[in-house]
């Protein structure tokens, strides 16, 4: 087996010097590939995500087009849930939709943990991508807490998140009841990709950046501390904790156990640098929006996004978010090349 532990990504992760800066996006594996939408046809995306062929087949797609410094698992956040037994599914055009939503102790009561067993299809496609890539790191992920709470408790997507805020508010222990389930969940999951080869762990908190900062310490932060402490005690992998509109909540996230802090377009890096423990090295974090102007629109914004990550002990090139599904492929290309080409490494 190939040792990964010098290869660019893994090093930036631990804040060592690199031969350049590496880069991978966040859903580079998605819509915005014509070869993608070719292996998916007919499939529904939770289907996709347990036939270990399609898992292979998609995730190495960016990596023979793109030349990224890793590959992520071809999955979905809410898979584990549905594999321990909640009856839910993905709906085109809306997301996760739940069929009985979470609202009681009783409820969460009812809430199975997850059989390992039951994600194996995902087991036997990280082993075949780990012979697949070769030097190539492989990340593999999960869902947060309570980024996977709010689909339970709401139903389905939700722009304000009131049921899921009433919950914590109004019943705080069915709440850490809840949160803790999931996290159980979310970490027996990681635990079968770590074992069967991932290189990386990135835990996304999609929803927490609707928090405070007092409300995620409370209500947030132990929970996403059980995954990523778990991993910890579990395995030596890098940790890659990244949310949505979490500018305020970056140090609490690294103290949750990152060892890698996931930047949104928001806050620049060399901004976000001072608001993470020293020696916490940052990912991000050019606007997915950026790469449809012009390419040298496109350069130099992700020229400055190279700059201000030298403010951090490491850097990792990716997208504040994930890639949009009408993104040109070809300037994905062109923006590894440029950040291989022009990273400022020590």
């Amino acid at each position: 087996m190939v040792d990964l532990r010098d290869s660019a990504l893994l090093r930036a992760c631990r804040g060592e010097p690199v031969p350049h800066t590496p880069v991978w996006f966040m859903r580079q594996a998605g819509r915005s590939l014509p070869e993608y939408r070719a292996a998916r046809a007919g499939l529904g995306m939770l289907e996709s995500c347990l036939r270990p062929d399609v898992v292979v087949e998609v995730t190495m797609q960016p990596v023979r087009r793109y030349g990224v410094d890793a590959a992520i698992l071809f999955s979905d956040i809410v898979l584990p849930v549905k594999a321990a037994g909640v009856d839910l599914d993905i709906e085109p055009g809306v997301g996760p939709v739940v069929a009985n939503p979470v609202r009681s102790a009783a409820d969460v009561a009812a809430l199975p943990q997850l059989d390992p067993a039951a994600v194996e299809p995902v087991a036997e496609a990280v082993r075949g991508l780990v012979g697949e890539l070769g030097a190539t790191p492989l990340i593999g992920f999960a869902g947060a807490p309570f980024t996977l709470a709010s689909y339970l408790v709401e139903g389905g997507p939700s722009r304000e998140h009131v049921r899921t805020k009433a919950l914590m508010y109004g019943d705080e222990q069915t709440w850490h009841a809840l949160a803790d389930r999931l996290a159980q969940i979310a970490l027996a999951f990681l635990r079968v990709q770590v074992d069967a080869g991932v290189s990386v762990v990135q835990l996304f908190d999609s929803w927490a950046g609707t928090l405070s900062a007092d409300d995620y310490t409370r209500y947030v932060l132990p929970h996403s501390r059980t995954v990523l402490e778990g991993i910890r005690a579990h395995a030596d992998v890098p940790r890659i904790h990244f949310g949505v509109g979490t500018g305020e909540l970056l140090g609490l996230m690294a103290a949750a156990g990152a060892d890698v802090i996931g930047v949104d377009w928001r806050v620049p890096l060399d901004e976000a640098a001072k608001r993470v423990p020293a020696g916490i090295p940052v990912q991000g974090n050019l606007d997915p929006a950026a790469v449809f102007a012009p390419w040298p629109v496109v350069a130099e914004r992700a020229r400055d996004v190279l700059r201000r990550g030298t403010a951090a002990t490491g850097h990792v090139f990716n997208l504040g978010h994930g890639v949009l599904p009408d993104t040109d492929p070809d300037v994905l290309a062109r923006l590894v090349e440029l950040v291989h080409a022009e990273s400022v490494t020590p």
